[in-house]
């Protein structure tokens, strides 16, 4: 059959199961939009306030649902509106695909009006990217991005699109699209082998596991392996929530505000079966000084990972799953009681704790925002202080409940991260945990949530500070705090208000306890400007270069 571009598009997206779309309307992708227009019915698209904040809601979108997102922008400004996002998804390997528009084929290359080289300003920040050049090149192209962005390991790819291919057109014939495969030929049994009489000599072996198990679908076998050989566990942050933070063998995060038991038991441990991560160095710090006693054994995906940042004594490249599940299997079970007490020691002397007394305190609001929601709520946060406290004190039972901007540390990223997780999981209840500093980078997104009613709850920490910069000023720059005081507007109750949002102020354990049962049983979005101290510090904390048993604790 006969169809032109945009059509192709449309089509193509319910081939992949592409049930929304994020974006904004301009002049390069109008051919788009009057197909989204015809095909509401089939694909559901939401207008956000900005580029930036559709990259952000794909993305959140996919970290909650494991599905590719999808955001929609035109060409020149529209298009470079996206690159933030975009390095935010390939940063934390998040499968997504951004569709931008362009000038015509023939004014490609002749600083036309709103012309951007968009495939080349993104391309070491995407897996893959094309500019289609030709409308039989089309439907092929649109199902090797998707492809390309969910197999192996996941990641955002663009595809540019001059605005005469989506009105140019060519025979389109649908196909039926099959799941992606995972190739479990290249794990050979002999490095599992090897594992295996690693994990037997072993006496103090810890596992740290990453975002791999998240985005491989592995938290079900990581928590039978473990139950199984009774090795204590430690993630990172992007792996947060994919082991049970209640679990006796969990030792909470690693790294730069990671627990003292997990850093302790990462410096002593004699092997560290890492699983998915990628060493980052808010985990390593001092590279030369981590896990020194450890055979370290790197269980990845990508093979450009092995050996990257830490040298492996041995590795598997290979799906983390199946991993796992040969290991569960052959690995014969051992009596670890003297390891594990000495881990459950460290988690007894050195708990995560604060001074709790009649002032609203951060670690306060989000331990009641865990007992509140019954650990059942999906958890976006902006990047910050209130970020590092999120993953501290919460208590994560499921994978793909704790969405965050990891690798990349973007500012403004959860105010988006939240719509999508919302829109692409309107059966359970997301919770956006806000510092001032970043929501206001993108809270014009506000407009979005009150005009879909997407039933977020938006807590915001508001310190009047840019706090984690602020304590890096005053622990390291001798108290100056230079450009970190926030002592301005926006009044973020009236803030919401003007876009017919539900708020409230609280400064009480009391009031934030009332209003946040009141906003969590809410169908509609509810913002709540919690008012804490500035001077409120994360802890502990690894400094600049020091090892990671090396921790302030006050």
């Amino acid at each position: 059959m006969e169809k032109n571009g945009a059509q192709i598009i449309i089509e193509c997206l319910v081939e992949q199961g592409v049930d929304t779309v994020f974006g904004y309307p301009g002049g390069a992708v109008l051919h788009i939009y009057d197909e989204l227009y015809k095909n509401s019915d089939r694909i559901n698209h939401i207008l956000t306030a900005h580029e930036q904040g559709a990259s952000h809601a794909a993305d959140g979108y996919a970290r909650a649902t494991g599905k590719v997102g999808v955001c929609i922008a035109t060409s020149g400004p529209g298009a470079t509106n996206l690159v933030t996002g975009i390095a935010t998804a390939y940063m934390d390997s998040v499968p997504m695909v951004a569709i931008t528009g362009n000038v015509g084929t023939s004014l490609l290359g002749k600083d036309s009006f709103q012309e951007v080289d968009i495939a080349g300003i993104t391309m070491p920040i995407t897996k893959h990217n094309y500019i289609v050049k030709d409308v039989k090149d089309l439907a092929d192209t649109i199902r090797e991005a998707f492809k390309i962005a969910s197999s192996g390991r996941p990641g955002p790819v663009l595809i540019d699109i001059p605005k005469d291919i989506t009105m140019n057109t060519c025979k389109y014939s649908p196909k039926t699209i099959k799941p992606a495969q995972t190739d479990h030929s290249n794990i050979k049994p002999e490095d599992i082998e090897l594992l295996i009489k690693l994990i037997e000599k072993s006496k103090k072996p810890m596992i740290f596991a990453g975002g791999g198990i998240i985005s491989s679908g592995s938290s079900q076998e990581l928590l039978e392996f473990v139950e199984h050989t009774q090795i204590p566990v430690t993630t990172s942050l992007m792996g947060t929530g994919g082991f049970p933070s209640t679990h006796k063998l969990y030792t909470g995060m690693l790294g730069m505000h990671g627990t003292m038991a997990a850093n302790m038991g990462v410096t002593n441990a004699d092997l560290l079966i890492v699983l998915g991560a990628r060493f980052s160095d808010r985990v390593t710090s001092d590279t030369k000084k981590f896990a020194p006693y450890a055979k370290v054994v790197h269980i990845d995906l990508d093979p450009a990972e092995i050996d990257k940042n830490v040298e492996s004594y041995h590795h598997i490249v290979g799906d983390v799953k199946e991993v796992l599940n040969t290991l569960t299997c052959g690995v014969p079970k051992q009596n670890r009681d003297k390891w594990i007490k000495q881990i459950t020691d460290w988690k007894e002397e050195f708990p995560l704790k604060y001074q709790n007394g009649s002032s609203l305190r951060p670690q306060y609001i989000i331990e009641q925002i865990s007992e509140i929601s019954k650990q059942e709520a999906i958890i976006t946060t902006e990047v910050g202080q209130h970020q590092m406290w999120a993953a501290q004190f919460y208590k994560y039972k499921d994978p793909r409940t704790f969405i965050t901007s990891g690798g990349l540390g973007t500012m403004g990223y959860g105010t988006g991260a939240s719509i999508g997780a919302q829109v692409g999981m309107p059966d359970k209840k997301v919770v956006h945990i806000a510092g001032d500093g970043s929501f206001r980078m993108n809270c014009n997104e506000l407009a979005t949530i009150s005009y879909y009613n997407i039933p977020v709850t938006i807590v915001i920490i508001n310190n009047q500070v840019l706090g984690m910069v602020r304590q890096w000023q005053t622990l390291f720059y001798d108290n100056r705090h230079s450009q970190t005081t926030l002592d301005r507007g926006p009044d973020f109750v009236k803030l919401a208000d003007a876009y017919d949002i539900e708020a409230y102020r609280v400064s009480t354990q009391e009031d934030f306890n009332t209003v946040f049962e009141k906003a969590y049983k809410s169908t509609s979005p509810v913002l709540i400007d919690c008012q804490v101290d500035q001077d409120e510090f994360v802890l502990p904390m690894v400094a600049p270069g020091a090892p990671i048993n090396d921790l302030i604790l006050d």
